[in-house]
């Protein structure tokens, strides 16, 4: 299941659409793992595809900062919790 919340996902100039795909499916992951659950594979996946795009500490910082200012949900809170789970990530109320 999908968030049915409309969020304005950040995006940096110069993104190639591949990049753009593989960006917004972070957050889209992000948003399930607070809202609806995902397992911890899918969402690691789709953080490592993510860092593909986005492997300077700085822009993912910035990233983060502008995501959770437009949805609540912060990647490197998420991402950390997950690295706790076992097989299924639901942050809800957890971080």
């Amino acid at each position: 299941m999908v968030s049915d919340k409309n969020f304005n996902y950040p995006m940096l100039d110069g993104w190639s659409t591949k990049d753009i795909v593989a960006v917004a499916a972070l957050y889209s992951a992000v948003a399930q793992a607070n809202e609806q659950g995902i397992a911890k594979t899918d969402l690691l996946a789709a953080y490592q595809a993510f860092k593909v795009v986005v492997p300077s500490k700085g822009e993912e910082k910035q990233l983060d900062r502008e995501f959770k200012a437009e949805s609540g949900y912060s990647i490197y809170q998420t991402i950390r919790f997950a690295s706790q789970q076992k097989n299924f990530v639901k942050a809800e109320g957890q971080i």
